[in-house]
């Protein structure tokens, strides 16, 4: 049973922030996590197909051709929904400017669309997505930095 003390405390905000909200951030944090893992498994997966697809007796295998050339794509690709997510979350709740937001967002999708309509590639534009996730970690990581230096600074002014 809760008393009228535990709800207050519950329903407190981190600096102007909500328990639910900050919540949800940390949910879109943990999702971007999952895409940086995804990001380097792809990375490894080049470099260690790529590795065994170039030695001389597995140069006719066309399942080591396909996991080198196939693999690293889908799981980059695997990471567009998840950094989407991010983009809304950070946007919602203004952890970083919406230029910003938009500016890596954009140039991703239209390399890739671009990409893939006039040049035949997909390369180029899936690279650009990995950046992406990697400047949402930083944003996630800024904004708990903040909630830390504040709480820090909050206990010191009570004492």
């Amino acid at each position: 049973m809760t008393t009228v003390s535990d709800q207050s405390l519950q329903n407190k905000s981190q600096h102007g922030f909500a328990p639910l909200a900050i919540a949800r951030i940390k949910g879109a944090q943990r999702a971007n996590q999952i895409a940086i893992y995804l990001i380097y498994a792809a990375l490894f997966a080049f470099v260690v197909f790529g590795t065994i697809a170039s030695v001389k007796a597995f140069h006719g295998n066309q399942l080591l051709y396909q996991l080198f050339y196939n693999l690293p794509y889908a799981l980059v690709a695997l990471t567009i929904p998840i950094t989407v997510y991010d983009a809304l979350v950070i946007y919602r709740y203004r952890l970083n400017q919406p230029s910003m937001i938009a500016l890596s967002i954009g140039v991703s999708t239209i390399i890739l669309i671009g990409g893939l309509l006039f040049a035949d590639t997909v390369w180029l534009g899936l690279a650009s997505w990995l950046g992406v996730a990697f400047l949402f970690k930083v944003t996630f990581k800024r904004f708990f930095n903040y909630l830390e230096v504040q709480e820090d600074s909050d206990i010191v002014e009570e004492t």
